[in-house]
This record gives structure tokens, C-alpha cells and sequence, in this order.
């Protein structure tokens, strides 16, 4: 199985039955005690339609592949490309350029004439 960071998984180390509330929250980015109280609110009020629904979420869903995100900042990435694939494509696209335009800063200073930092570099020698 190739784990796709974009895929919903069940996430068994911070599950409290079978992972699906924890996995919601990992994949949403919503806080998991939220989705557990509506999902047992859900489950008294809905006549237990809610509770059927899990158990087929809890079946059909594959496990979170160990070591999937490096790191929190890699986590909250890909919930972004999750809630918004073009925001974060434009989020991308701008560092990128911000990049781009310190490097072509950094580059002008450089082979600009600067007597100064040609002084500093002779004296290095």
C-alpha cells in the first residue's frame, strides 16, 4: 500500500474505540473532542444511524501508515492541500517568489560594483 498524505486513514494511536473520530480530526484539522461529542450526540438524537455509519467507516478505512508525516508542520501542510488544494498551490507559488526575489537581491548586491565588499574580499586573501 502507498501511503498518499491526501487519503483519509484511521489513526489507531489516538483512538478511543476504533480511530475514526481521531482519523476525522488528523484529515479535517478540527479538534478531536468536538468530533467525538457530536458524534456521540449524534448517535443519541440520530437513533443510532450515526453509530452504523462509524462501524462502516471503521471497516472500510485502511489504518495511518507509521511515519507518514515527518512532523507537525508537514501535518498541517497537507490538511491545508486537503481543505484548499489552489490556496496552498498560491501559498507555494508566493514563497517561492519571495525566494526568488531575495536570491536576485542577494545576486545584484554581489556582482554589483561595491568597493566595499571588494576591499573585504582583498583583505581576506
Amino acid at each position: 500500500m502507498d501511503a498518499r498524505p491526501t487519503s483519509f486513514y484511521l489513526d489507531k494511536q489516538n483512538a478511543k474505540w476504533l480511530g475514526v473520530c481521531s482519523g476525522l480530526a488528523e484529515y479535517t484539522g478540527i479538534d478531536v473532542s468536538v468530533i467525538r461529542i457530536v458524534t456521540v450526540l449524534g448517535t443519541i438524537f440520530g437513533s443510532g444511524s450515526l453509530l452504523i455509519a462509524y462501524l462502516i467507516i471503521a471497516w472500510i478505512a485502511n489504518p495511518k501508515p507509521a511515519g507518514l508525516y515527518t512532523d507537525k508542520e508537514d501535518a498541517k501542510f497537507w490538511q491545508g492541500v486537503r481543505q484548499s488544494p489552489s490556496r496552498t498551490a498560491t501559498d507555494v507559488r508566493a514563497k517561492f517568489r519571495d525566494l526568488d526575489r531575495r536570491l536576485a537581491d542577494v545576486e545584484t548586491y554581489y556582482t554589483s560594483r561595491n568597493t566595499a565588499l571588494a576591499d573585504e574580499i582583498d583583505s581576506l586573501r
